[in-house]
This record gives C-alpha cells, structure tokens and sequence, in this order.
C-alpha cells in the first residue's frame, strides 16, 4: 500500500511537505493491474491528489530534475460506469446554466418563495461584454415562438450544441434533451460539436438544472460547488470523459470509500521518474534501495515573503527613555500638587488636581502601548515566484494564490453618490491579481434601483476600463481620480497607442457619468410611464366590467425596471413590502464568473473599442446583494450588512480572504492585495486574522484644520499596536481570514497536534491513516452536525468551512510551519455558478436567518455597538489572533473624509459613542482573556475609556477663567519647585512629540492639529457621546445617526465649498462657550489688575497663559465658525454671547472683586483709580 497515494493523513495535515511517507514500499513491482494507470503530481484544492500525465508536461533544462511522478493502478469499481452523455454535451449544458443565471435576478425571503426573473434588459443601453448580465446573443432561437437568448461562450459567441448548427436558447436546448435528447433541427441525437472539438473538456461536473418555472426549490441537501463533498456522479463523469483528469483518490475521499487505494511504484527509466525498472522490464538490482531510486529534489533556500524593519535604536531607546522620565515627572508632580493645596482657593485647587490626575492616568493608557513600533516589508517577487511561477507542483504555472472575494457596502444613493460607489467597483474589477480568483459583492442596504442600475452600468463600462488599465499599467485604478490627476500623463507610458486609447476612454468615461447622472431622471420617467400604462389598463378593465360608472382609482406608484417589471426593492414612492425597511432579499450576478484560462482581446473584434490583442479582456465576477428586510427583524446596520454578505460568498464562491471597502474607498495601489496577501501566506500567517492598511484621504484642504488625516493616529498609534497584537480594525481597508470571521480560535491556540496526541487511536496504525478526513479533525467545532447551531440551517455553509480555511494555509514550505497546505493546491478552476446555488445564497440573507445562530454575538461582524468595528477586531485579538498593519509605499487605498466641522464633529460622535458602549459592555477589555496580551488589553481599554476625559477637559478649559475671574490660581504661589515641574513635563511632552514624529513619519502641523482638534471635540462630541452612552446604559434610549455624506465634486466645482458652510448643531455649544468666557476672563482680569491698589501681575500672567493656551487650540473652531463672509448663523454669535455673559456675571455676583477701602469710598489717598461694577 501507498500512503502518498490516499488521502492526506492527520500527520500530513500538520506539515504536507513530506508526501513520499509511503513511497519506499511503492517501488516493489506489483504486477499489471486491470485499471487505469494515473500519474500523481499535484493535489487539488481541497487537499486531494490530481491526476497528471506526464506528457503534459513539458521540461528542459534543470527544471525537469525536480519533478517525481510515479504510477498507480487503480482497479475498477462498481460505480465506475460509462457516461451516458459526452463531456461535450455537459459543457454546453454548463454555459446554458451559467446564462441563465447571469441574466436572472433572484429573489426572496421570509414566507416567500425563491424566484429567479429572467431579465432580457437591465439597463437602457447596450450590453456588449459577454460576461454581464443582458448581453445579446448574436442570433434569436430558432424555435417557434420563443424569443430566448442563445447559448454563448467566453468571447459571446454563439455556442450550436449540434453539427447541424441549429440555433437554440437554453431554455429549448433542456427540454429537448429532457424530451427526446434529439435536436429539433436535423431530429439526430445530440452530440460533440465540430464547434468544441478543439476545446478542452471541463474539470468541473455538469451543474443541476433550474426547473422551467419561475420558483425555484430551497436546496437543503445539495452540497455547494466548493464543497468537500461533492456528487460522485459528477466526479466519475470526469475521470472517463478525460482519462488521466479522474481525481481517483478524491472520490475515495468524498465516498469513504476503502478499497481500491491501489499500489504506487517509480515508472521505469531514470533521471525526471525515478528508477526501479530498466528497459527490459526486470528489477534492476542497483536501484533497489528507495534511497537510490528517489531523485534528489533541487535544495532552493527558502525565502520570506515578509520582514519586520525594527525602529533605529537611537530614537526609539530615547524616547522609551523620556516616557520614563515624564512618568516620574508626573509621579513627584502629583504628589507635590496634592501635598501643597492652596488654603485660599481649595475649591480650585481640588478640581485642577482631580483633572491632572486623569490626564496623567489616560495619558499613560495612551502612551504605554507604544513602546514597540516597528515597520514590516514585503516581498512581491518572492510571493510570483512561489505561487505563479512553473514548480514540480505547479507545472503550468497557473496562479496558486487564495481567492479573495471584495465587499463594498452602500445604504443610501442620496447620500452617498452611485458614481462614488461604481468608481470604486471600477478600482476592484481592475485590480492586479489572478481574474478567476476574485469576486467583488456590493451590499445595497436600501434596496435602490438607482442604486442597481448604476452598478449595471459600471459592470458594462468596465469591459472598456478595466483592459485599458492593464494594458497601460494605469494607477489609480479609480477613472475619476486617474483623469483629475495633475501632471503629465504620458509619464513612464512606452506604448504608441496610450494617447489614442486615453482619449478614447477618456470620452467614455464622460459619456458614463452623463449615464450614471441621468439615472435617476431615467427611473422616474420610466415608472411614471409604466404606471400610468397600468392605470389606464386597470380603467380599461372596471369600465368592461361595471360599465361608465367608475371612480378613479390610485394604484401605487411603482419603481419599474427596464425589461418594463417591478423593481422587487425600495420603491421611490413607498408601498408595502417596497420600503427601505421591507423588501425581499435581491441577488444579482451582474458579471458571471470568468473562465480559467485568459481570454485575449482581438484587434479587429467589432464590440471593442481598443485594441487588446495582447490583453485579458476577462473580468471578475460581480454579484449585488441587497438581504432581505421586514418589520420585526433586528437589521443591525452594517453589520448585519456585511454578515449577509459574509453568508452569501460563502455559497457563491467561498474565497479563503476577504477585504472590505466603503463604498468612497477605492483602490489606489492595484497591488495592495498582493501585498497583504504575502503577510497571510508567509511564515505564521496562520495565526493572522486580518491585514489592517492604513486610511488615507482625498480632497481634504491643505492645511487640514480639522485633523481628518489623523496620521497620529494611523501612522503612530497603529504602528505601535504593530509590534504587540497587532492594529485595531478600523472599518474599511483590511483584508479578513474568513475562517476568523467565523470565530474560531487561531492554530496555534487550537493546537490540533495535541489534539490528535490525546487520540485513544494509535495515528501509526495505517488503517487510522487511511481513512479520509472529516471537518472534526482539523477542529471539533467543525462537525457539521454542531455548526448549524451556530452557524444556521445552510447545509452549504457548513460544509463551506473547512474548505476555506484549507484554502486560507500558506504554503507548507518550511518546517516552521505546522498548519500549512501542499503547493499548487489552488490550481483548478472554480466550480460555475448554478441556480441551486444561487438559491441557496438568497435563502442565507433573508431576515430570519440569523434567528437562534450565534451571527453578531460570536460569528462575524459583532451587533450591539455604533462602532462594530473595534468590537469585531477586539474579539478576534482576544481569542488570540493577531492581526498585521501593512503600510504601502504607494498608498492602498484613499477615500473621502467630511471636512465640514459640523459633519467632521458628528462624525466624532458616533466614534466615541461607539467606545462608550464598549465600556459599559461585556467587550471591555478589562475583563478579557488571558490570550489578550497585557499591552494590547491597554490599548483597548483606551479605546473605552478615552471619551470620559471630556468631563475633566471640559472642567479644565474653564479653570484660567475661573482663576482670572476670582484673583486666586491653582497654586498658591509661583515658587520655583511649580515651574520646574512644569518645565520639566513640558520639555519631556516637546521631546517625545518630536521623537514620536521622527519614528512615524508625522509632520510636527499634523501633531499640532492633532492636539487642537483633541480638545475641540474633546470638549464637544466626546462629551455628548458620554451622555448618550450612559443614557442607554441606564435608560436604555437607543442611538441614531445620521449616515454622513459623501460628496462627489463636479469638475469644475470647487471641492473645498463644504469646507466654509457653517451648520448649526448643538455641539458647537461648549467650545464657542469655553472661548467666550476666556476672552471675557482675560479682559476682566486685566483690567482688575491695572487698577487694583497692589497689581498680582503674576497670577493674571499664569491666568492669561492658560487662557491663552486654551485659545490656541480652538482657533482651528473659531476659524471654521467664521467661514465666509455672511456665512456664519446670528444664533451661533446670540447664544454663545449671551452663555458667556450670564456665566460672567454669576461668578461676579458669588464671588465680588476686591478693592481697598479708600478707592471704594471715594477718597483721594489711594495710590491708583479703583474699579468695580456698579
């Protein structure tokens, strides 16, 4: 017996590099055998062998040395029967089930059957790209009175499933060969096609048939296409239509079966196949030993993908050093503070030391966890040439990277702009990474036609952007930004068209936006039309039935598609079961998954524009999704957003990774995902949950007044959780391990060599060896019969699982690595989409779905907070992953930020809203696991606890004013000892500031920035975040907000406009208080002192100087509330005025200023004029 010839061991599942575990036994001659002989050199996706002849490889040079293939007989089986139809004829039947299913828009949901409507139209201009969904065939069915599509290929060419060249839709083809399986043009039984004699037969089984009707069966025990057990049917199909392409051990596998594993041998003749024979045929004596007849692989040395780029010792150990020495400074600075109290102003003195107290207790959660910054690298090359260049187990040198599926997330067309969120689908549909492997799904939470109908368009000008940008290498990859960008074009382009196709893109591009503008003035004239058709029809029809006599009757005004349907969604004018909150769920493929292998433009094909001779014209597959809503159900949000899309991909196409984006992110580095991608797939990637790329913002004014870069933030504090844990999640730009999505616990936790030592079995036995694994050997809490528990009811999802943490596995390449997978695994096609599947997929993102399943409290995106985000990061750090922050040379991703102090503010808000809630629920870090890791655990309870300094600041802020107002400061006098502790604290706070900015990159204006608006909306939203979250906690009040807006800038507009408008909102309040006051303080305490008897210059100098100090850092506010001239609100100027005033006068009244008696009496004898109020 042949160990390496079964399935994957539990030993081989730790490290599957050694695969020659039974290959010395293998090379004893066992004869001739009856069955097929196969040649092993590769393994499938799911971790099987494939089969692969050596004539299919082609080898020179040293290359052919490290190849070893040797033979197995595989005997008959009682399942092994002949087809009863060709492969073929199967592969036409496919490409009919992937039409269908590209051209239909799926619905349904809750009490509500799963319907597919075939849609001859989905926008109002032409289709032409033959993946998209309404593309024309080129020919009508030739069957009396139907008017269906044909049946195409890749390039949209018309597929004839017989010789005769009958055309026939895929409708007519199924029930032909259902009824008689003749042709209904020359009456002959269908077969091979002189067509598809020279096309290569399938490597996937045939997908099940759509029933004619327009309900489709909920699938509850069909397994998905990426399933690890799939019908064997179809697998033995496959093995006698293509011979060596049988997957003989797989179907062992998938049927648990236990006979037939077969004896391996090495083929004779030496040097590429080993040697145990010679030309005779006898045993030669000289190789008898394995040792000998094993070829010698070639010893490459192993490279990383990644490296970590520690801090310059000379900055980071001074500045760990100055963290020491502000600590003490605080320390023996608190300890003076308290020890010394001003007798003559203790209410003073006891607020300005409480207040210092928590600032030094949050400035120490703050800088504490920045102890260990440090920089990672990558390593691109490597990366090609370990999973896309030519390998003994990647002959063809096929891309053997992991699938990655893209989610975009939109919820509201008005406030967020469709071109905004097809520019960024452009960017995805362009990006630099293997075609086949990448499926991009954008989320419509509001169930928008507008919304659907630009996306459409998007789909169908992608066949012209998406060639130009790979042919010209264009960058960014978003059209909107690349024609906006500044310069000279023409830079590092060598090719002799660029300008011609540029100009002619460029004229599309303008032509797209008119189409995407025009959008919704289309939908309504379109839907006034319609109903106004049916009005007129239902008249019609009562006048026939109750004669002259009729009422006018209203029907509801319906949003209609363009093949002239009702849009299933949200309508414009709101209906039941047609509102934002009540509609069914909606799934279309707008782009079918593409083929294997590349598909070449041709310079003269009359539907392209360019010319793409030598360019991939394919495209990846793209789905839109809006889940299913109803009155009753829990939507949470996002979240529940983005879980319904976590479910859907699962059954669609399951990719191992997926990277979200909002819908104004887009890519601006088409590499980022390679980039990410060597992170998951190098040493210890295992342990990875996600990759965390840095945000980075457009259209943001110079001199950023409101902070909205937040490099500190980004490019400091996120680079120092780098070197612990790893950087919180922050939303938007971070590719996700699916498998941790799911809320399992990392490898390295889970441990499943252990588990397997505990066995009672003996893992020597080869029988225990044998047999084929389950889900519940890689974990226990994949046993199929547990997971719908949590998981749900989805068979398919289930079963989804363990594929794609398989799939997720870096390369099994060195012997650091312990949970790896066997190189070039990745290499077969994806499965096509069925009906059955897409069914399933609606069925995952109706309302009740997630009822009893543990989605939003274990399993993905985490419910119960405005900021799902940092809970979702959280509680994947806290089951021991660790997560990686990969900054780019050239930016990932950018996107949009509001730069309207009202909006910037709200924004704020829901962000320490957010941390609120964290803190007052079970996420607070302080009562975390143990796999946590104590500077992580700081950095988190940080989160939750920053918002609660707004109290103390916002006391803070007033102190100067009440100093200056009352004569008294928060010392009793200005003694050397308080100067230099001030000194020292401010020169330790100006050397780690410089420090910090020398180690992160950031500017010493961006720092400054930081600190302004770290007051403003420390003394604003933070403080009102506060009072939300404790309300909740207390009265349980529920929070909304507003989705804030994104703005898309005409070409001529000025993209700072939003910048000077001043909106009125209730936040503004504290700030414009705390500077009116201050102001007032100043000029009172002045003026006290100027005719006070015995001027105390010193403290209306300390007084003033904080003043001072606290108007600094609201000048960025003060600036924003001027705006332009005559743009600024009378109440904003009324109220603060008249807040400031009567705070004024109170304190004058409690607390009176002094003056000497003779001044107040009116004598003559004093030495200076007295002041004091009337």
């Amino acid at each position: 017996m042949a160990t390496s010839a079964s399935n994957p061991t539990k030993k081989a599942i730790r490290n599957p590099s050694g695969l020659g575990s039974g290959s010395q036994s293998g090379r004893k001659d066992v004869g001739a055998g009856s069955g097929q002989t196969v040649k092993f050199a590769r393994r499938t996706s799911s971790g099987r062998y494939i089969s692969l002849s050596r004539d299919d490889i082609e080898l020179s040079g040293d290359l052919s040395g490290d190849y070893m293939n040797y033979s197995v007989h595989i005997p008959p089986t009682p399942d092994n029967q002949p087809m009863d139809e060709p492969v073929e004829a199967q592969s036409v039947a496919v490409k009919a089930e992937e039409q269908y299913v590209s051209n239909s828009l799926f619905t349904g949901g809750f009490n509500s059957e799963t319907r597919a409507h075939l849609m001859d139209k989905v926008i109002d201009s032409v289709v032409t790209h033959p993946q998209m969904a309404g593309s024309k065939g080129s020919s009508p069915c030739a069957m009396p009175a139907c008017d269906g599509k044909l049946i195409t290929d890749e390039r949209g060419n018309d597929i004839d499933p017989c010789d005769c060249h009958f055309k026939i839709c895929r409708d007519c083809y199924l029930d032909a060969r259902k009824d008689t399986g003749n042709c209904p043009g020359c009456k002959e039984p269908y077969s091979a096609t002189g067509d598809n004699e020279d096309e290569a037969p399938v490597d996937f089984p045939a997908s099940s048939t759509a029933p004619a009707a327009p309900a489709l069966p909920s699938p509850t025990s069909k397994p998905g296409h990426h399933s690890l057990l799939e019908p064997t049917k179809s697998l033995l199909a496959r093995g006698q239509a293509g011979g060596s392409d049988f997957d003989h051990n797989r179907w062992l596998f998938e049927t648990q079966g236990t006979y037939g594993y077969g004896n391996a041998f090495w083929p004779k003749g030496g040097g590429n196949g080993g040697g145990g024979y010679d030309e005779d045929g006898e045993d030669d004596d000289d190789e008898k030993e394995m040792g000998d007849g094993m070829p010698e692989m070639s010893e490459k040395p192993w490279k990383p993908l990644t490296r970590v780029v520690p801090m310059p010792t000379g900055i980071i150990q001074p500045y760990r050093l100055l963290m020491l020495v502000r600590f003490v400074a605080l320390f023996f600075f608190l300890g003076w503070r308290i020890q010394h109290p001003n007798e003559e102003a203790l209410w003073l003195w006891g607020m300005s030391v409480v207040c210092e107290v928590w600032f030094a207790f949050s400035w120490i959660l703050d800088q504490v966890p920045k102890l260990h910054p440090i920089n990672r690298v990558t390593d691109l090359k490597v990366l090609k040439e370990k999973f896309e260049t030519p390998s003994p187990a990647n002959p063809t040198g096929r891309s053997d990277l992991p699938a990655t599926d893209f989610f975009v997330s939109t919820a509201d067309p008005d406030k967020e702009p469709p071109l905004v969120t097809a520019n960024t689908i452009l960017s995805i549909l362009a990006v630099d990474y293997p075609i086949e492997k990448i499926a991009c799904y954008i989320s419509d939470d509001g169930g928008a036609l507008l919304t659907f109908e630009a996306m459409a368009e998007a789909a169908s000008f992608a066949n012209i952007w998406v060639p130009f940008c790979r042919k010209h290498d264009i960058e960014p990859r978003n059209p909107d930004s690349y024609f906006n960008i500044k310069g000279d074009p023409t830079k590092n382009k060598w090719r002799t068209d660029f300008v011609k196709d540029r100009r002619k893109v460029k004229r599309e591009y303008d032509e797209f936006k008119v189409r995407i503008n025009g959008l919704p003035d289309s939908i309504r004239r379109r839907s006034d039309a319609f109903n106004a058709r049916e009005e007129m029809k239902m008249m019609k029809h009562l006048r026939e039935a109750r004669g002259d006599s009729v009422e006018p009757m209203k029907l509801p005004k319906a949003t209609w598609m363009a093949d002239g349907t009702h849009w299933p969604g949200t309508w414009t004018t709101a209906a039941p079961d047609h509102t934002r909150t009540d509609h069914a769920g909606i799934l279309q493929v707008m782009l079918k998954p593409p083929s294997n292998e590349p598909l070449f433009g041709l310079a003269e094909e009359g539907n392209q524009m360019l010319d793409h001779s030598d360019t991939d014209i394919r495209l990846p597959m793209l789905v839109y999704v809006s889940r299913e809503k109803r009155p009753g159900y829990d939507h949470n949000k996002k979240a529940g957003a983005m879980n319904a899309l976590v479910r859907a991909s699962a059954v669609m196409s399951n990719a191992p990774f997926i990277l979200n984006l909002d819908c104004d992110h887009y890519i601006y580095n088409s590499l980022a995902v390679r980039e990410g991608m060597c992170f998951m797939m190098d040493r210890g990637g295992e342990d990875i949950c996600y990759i965390q790329f840095p945000q980075r913002f457009e259209n943001i004014d110079p001199s950023d007044r409101y902070a909205n870069h937040n490099t500190v933030f980004f490019d400091g504090n996120m680079r120092a959780l780098d070197g612990i844990q790893g950087p919180v999640y922050v939303g938007t730009g971070c590719l996700f391990r699916r498998f941790a999505l799911y809320g399992f616990d990392p490898p390295s936790i889970t441990d499943y060599s252990r588990r397997e030592i505990r066995s009672p079995l003996d893992l020597d036995d080869i029988e225990m060896q044998k047999r084929p694994l389950t889900a519940a050997d890689f974990d226990d809490e994949l046993d199929p019969n547990l997971l719908s528990k949590r998981f749900g009811n989805s068979a398919v999802l289930a079963e989804s699982i363990p594929v794609s943490e398989f799939q997720g596995r870096p390369l099994a390449d060195h012997p650091a690595i312990k949970y790896g997978r066997p190189p070039g695994a990745l290499v077969v096609p994806r499965v096509p989409l069925d009906s059955a599947t897409v069914a399933e997929a609606i069925s995952v993102i109706s309302c009740w779905y997630e009822d009893k399943t543990e989605w939003g409290d274990r399993l993905g995106w985490i419910y119960g907070s405005v900021t799902e985000d940092v809970v979702t990061g959280y509680r994947m750090h806290n089951r021991g992953w660790h997560s990686v922050y990969c900054v780019t040379k050239r930016d990932a991703f950018r996107g949009s930020a509001p730069i309207n102090l009202t909006d910037r503010l709200h924004q704020v808000l829901r962000w320490a809203t957010g941390s609120v809630e964290i803190f007052f629920s079970r996420n607070n870090a302080l009562i975390a696991t143990r796999r946590l890791k104590f500077l992580q655990r700081i950095a988190y309870l940080n989160v939750g606890i920053y918002p609660f300094t707004s109290a103390f600041l916002l006391v803070y802020c007033f102190l100067p004013a009440l100093s200056l107002f009352s004569g008294q400061f928060i010392v009793q006098t200005l003694n050397v000892t308080f100067l230099i502790y001030l000194l020292t604290i401010a020169l330790t706070l100006i050397g780690l500031a410089i420090l910090e900015v020398r180690w992160s990159g950031v500017g010493l204006e961006e720092w400054w920035r930081n600190e302004q608006f770290w007051l403003i909306s420390g003394t604003s939203a933070h403080l009102y975040a506060v009072v939300q979250g404790i309300l909740k906690v207390v009265a349980g009040i529920e929070i909304s907000f507003k989705l804030t807006s994104k703005s898309a800038a005409e070409d001529n507009e000025d993209i700072y406009a939003d910048l000077y408008i001043v909106k009125w909102t209730s936040l503004m309040i504290p700030p414009i208080t705390i500077m009116m006051v201050n102001l007032i303080s100043i000029a009172f305490a002045f003026a006290r002192t100027i005719y006070s008897e015995i001027p105390q210059w010193s403290k209306l100098m300390g007084g003033a100087f904080f003043s001072f100090w606290v108007l600094a850092h609201l000048y960025p506010f003060a600036k924003g509330l001027m705006g332009r001239r005559g743009k600024t609100p009378t109440i904003v100027f009324v109220w603060s005025g008249l807040i400031a005033i009567t705070l004024s006068l109170l304190w004058i009244s409690i607390s009176p200023p002094k003056t000497s008696s003779t001044v107040a009496g009116g004598g003559g004898g004093g030495n200076g004029g007295g002041f004091q109020f009337p």
